[in-house]
């Protein structure tokens, strides 16, 4: 998870749930918007195609289709920046299992 330095994100309480998820927080350099920035539009993205995209019927049913986005934005999605691969392509293990994508 990237996050900027604000307070929030250096509580107890949010280092708590991070690591509960077995995820790793990587804080943005200090004044560099440019890091900030791509902070932003990810979250941006997030909550436009998953987060309020639809009415879900409890917050179980929304966790669980943050967690299916997630997985295909890192393993299936094209992103530009990196040649039209997903971010899952630039680590040693490969993924398996590969869905369709857009097309």
């Amino acid at each position: 998870m990237v996050t900027d330095n604000g307070s929030c994100y250096r509580a107890n309480h949010f280092t708590r749930s991070v690591l509960s998820f077995a995820s790793r927080h990587q804080r943005i350099k200090p004044y560099t918007p440019k890091h900030n920035g791509k902070v932003e539009r990810y979250q941006q993205t997030m909550a436009r195609e998953v987060l309020y995209a639809a009415a879900y019927p409890c917050e179980e049913a929304r966790q669980h289709q943050l967690q299916i986005w997630v997985t295909h934005d890192n393993y299936h999605r094209p992103h530009s920046a990196i040649g039209d691969q997903p971010p899952a392509s630039r680590t040693k293990t490969r993924v398996t299992k590969v869905m369709p994508s857009y097309t």
